[in-house]
This record gives C-alpha cells, structure tokens and sequence, in this order.
C-alpha cells in the first residue's frame, strides 16, 4: 500500500473498540437509534451515498451503516464532522452529550448523575484508590485485573466511564470532596512503577485543590468503623442526602436519616482517626520520594 493509500485507510469496527451499544440498556439504545435516524435522514436528504459520507469522515461504509442502523456509538468528533459535511445546522453536533453518556454502563450513569447534583461527596476506600481520583492508567490496570477479564471493549468502556465521573472536579460552583484512603492501597503499585508514580502525583494535584480534603489513614493506627468496607455519603442542595456502606445495610443505598446519621458517625470517626490532610499530602511526597 502506498503512503497516500495508507492515510487514507478508513476506519472500522476492530479500529474502534467499546463503541457496541449495550442491548440492555434501553435508553442507551433509544439514545443511538435517534442519533442513527436522524444520521441517515440527513444524509440521503443531500443525496450523499454511505460510502462518501464514510470518505469524508474517514470511517469505512460498513461502520456508517452501523452507525445509521443503531448498533454502533458514533464518536463525538464523528457527530461533528458529519454534522459539518451533511451541513446539519448542529442538529447532530447537539446530540454528543446524551451519545457520549450511553458508552458509559448503567450503574455509572446513575452514580455520576448523583455525584453531579451533589453539594458535599464524602468517600472512604480501605482496599483501591477511589475511583474518582483514579488516573486512567491505574484504572485500566485495576479493571484488567478482575477475574474473569473483562473483554478489551468493556474495560475501554469501564476506563472511560470512571475518569468521565471526574468532570464533578471541573463543577461552578464547586462541590465539597472529601476523601479518606487507606495507605495499603496508596504503596500498591499497581501498574508499575512509572503508572504508580504518576497516580501517587494526581493525588497530590487533586487533595491541593480548595475544595477538596484528602486524607490517608495510616496501617498502624487503632481499629476504626472503615474496616467493614467503602463508605459513601453524598449530600444534595434541597438537604436530602444519600449514602452506602460495605459493612451496614447490606450494602446498599439508603435514605433514611436514622440510617444516615449511622453512617456519618462512623465516617466522622474514620476522619478523625486519619493523618490530617497537610500530613496526608507530605505522606504522599514521602512516598513519591520513595521510588
């Protein structure tokens, strides 16, 4: 193949891995249908072929039936180069924020939803750094490690779900984050040194922002009420709050106030227990200094 041949190569279903919508999930898939529709309406209405409309936004005739058909997640570059070449007016352009959303599982749709409209996040993790502090690196290297392997299209779907939660730290105004980590998984050098070190230098970008409070909870202290598991309390503008625990309730949201305050009480001793944050974030320079 020539040179000219070869960047011209269109893209196609195995260039573009974790892009499949999930049957499931039926409004994800209602979501890329609309998107499919209005696509292919857009295009037949200039009377442009699948194969030009591929050409011109370097993807292969088959991955834009795909597309057209509801069985494939367009990029957002797609959206806005088709949105350019149909001469669409924005109409597709406008669609990448509910499109970018159904790559994103169920479960974590839900979460970042709540931690979107939150006022104050409270997290304690005993076992993993939490997933709103996660590199993308770290957090590939976490999902590849579950067994059985997720396959190559969910861990990208997965990576890219949890780092898009992270938009909760771009928020105006600013919510209150307030993190408490274990030191165990803090020395854990989970995919290699240089990933580690590079996860170890985003905590201390992220506990020196003002509206965030990172601790870490060193090995050798006192047993406290985090040994059961993860803590999450999430509280919103109108005053009601939610919140979940490893070790209470079996595990799953609750609501209620009495259950509510259970779990502030044991979060409230769990921070006490913990490294202040100016010692947390020279624990963190100590251990970078370590490598």
């Amino acid at each position: 193949m020539s040179v000219d041949g070869a960047a011209q190569r269109l893209k196609t279903e195995a260039d573009e891995p974790g892009w499949e919508v999930d049957p499931d999930d039926d409004w994800g898939v209602a979501v890329v249908a609309t998107v499919g529709r209005q696509l292919r309406l857009r295009r037949e209405s200039v009377g442009m072929r699948a194969a030009e409309l591929g050409t011109a936004t370097g993807y292969g005739e088959d991955l834009i039936y795909k597309i057209e058909s509801g069985k494939r997640i367009p990029r957002p570059e797609f959206l806005d180069k088709a949105d350019e070449v149909l001469g669409a007016g924005g109409l597709l352009s406008a669609m990448k924020e509910d499109v970018a959303k159904v790559r994103y599982p169920k479960k974590v749709r839900a979460l970042a939803k709540m931690e979107g409209a939150a006022v104050e996040i409270g997290v304690y993790e005993c076992n993993i750094i939490a997933g709103l502090l996660q590199t993308p690196e770290h957090a590939r290297a976490v999902i590849e490690a579950a067994q059985p392997p997720y396959s190559p299209d969910d861990v990208e779907r997965m990576v890219a779900a949890r780092v898009a939660r992270q938009s909760v730290f771009e928020r105006d105004p600013a919510p209150s984050i307030h993190f408490v980590l274990e030191e165990a998984p803090l020395r854990r050098q989970v995919g290699g040194t240089m990933v580690w070190r590079r996860q170890l230098e985003h905590l201390l970008e992220v506990g020196r922002l003002r509206n965030v409070t990172f601790q870490a909870m060193p090995t050798n202290t006192e047993a406290h009420p985090g040994l059961d598991g993860r803590i999450e309390l999430l509280k919103f503008p109108d005053g009601t709050a939610v919140g979940r625990s490893d070790g209470a309730f079996s595990g799953r949201p609750i609501t209620d106030p009495k259950q509510l305050r259970i779990l502030e009480l044991r979060y409230g001793t769990i921070r006490a227990q913990a490294f202040s944050p100016r010692e947390s974030l020279a624990f963190i320079e100590q251990l970078l200094g370590e490598t």
